[in-house]
């Protein structure tokens, strides 16, 4: 039996000054899952609140592979250098209701 697949979404806020190198990364990052695990990633930002980003990734069915490599890549990246002071990415994971 295969395991449902699973939807990651992570979210984070960055600090408007790194914007653009934080939007550089994360396009790294969708080129990367995409060529590993064939899943094309999307990001979006908040309606009200244009710090507050999320990538989405749907469909993994190697969730904790993808995420693994994930937090990897962003470390690599020092991602965290880019979100506001005392924001962090975060990751959760969905799979459909039966």
């Amino acid at each position: 039996m295969t395991a449902a697949p699973v939807t990651l979404y992570c979210y984070y806020r960055v600090a408007p000054e790194h914007a653009r190198a934080a939007r550089d990364a994360v396009a790294r990052a969708f080129r990367a899952v995409e060529e590993r695990f064939g899943i094309t990633g999307h990001l979006y930002r908040g309606e009200r609140e244009a710090s507050l980003w999320m990538e989405v990734y749907e469909q993994a069915r190697q969730a904790d592979r993808l995420e693994t490599m994930l937090s990897e890549l962003f470390a690599a990246s020092g991602f965290a250098a880019f979100l506001v002071p005392g924001s962090q990415r975060r990751i959760e994971r969905f799979v459909a209701a039966p």
